[in-house]
C-alpha cells in the first residue's frame, strides 16, 4: 500500500513538473489579427526562446484552425510556436487571464 502511494505521488510530481515546463515554454503575446480564411494569426510577441527569436510582430500559420476560434483581436495570449515544414506554426494558444 505504501509503495503504491509512493509511486502515485511520484507520478503526480512528474506530471506537475511537465506541466510547469510546458507553461514556461509558452510565449506571451497580443493578437493583432485573425485570418480565418488563410488559417493565420498575427501576434505581437515577446522573445520566443525555443526559436531564438526576438520580440516582434509577425504572422504565424496555425496547426489547427480551431485555435483561431479561441481568440480575438486585442486578446493577451500565451502560445507555443514551432518550425514545421519551413513555416512558423502556432501549435497551442490560450488567453492570458
Amino acid at each position: 500500500m505504501k509503495k503504491t502511494m509512493a509511486i502515485g505521488l511520484a507520478l503526480l510530481l512528474v506530471a506537475g513538473a511537465a506541466e510547469a515546463q510546458a507553461i514556461a515554454a509558452m510565449t506571451a503575446g497580443e493578437v493583432r489579427k485573425v485570418d480565418l480564411e488563410q488559417k493565420k494569426i498575427t501576434l505581437r510577441h515577446d522573445e520566443i526562446r525555443s526559436l531564438d527569436m526576438p520580440a516582434m510582430t509577425m504572422v504565424f500559420q496555425v496547426s489547427d484552425p480551431a485555435l483561431l476560434a479561441k481568440v480575438k483581436v486585442g486578446d493577451k495570449v500565451r502560445f507555443v510556436a514551432e518550425k514545421a515544414g519551413g513555416a512558423l506554426v502556432v501549435t497551442s494558444i490560450e488567453t492570458d487571464q
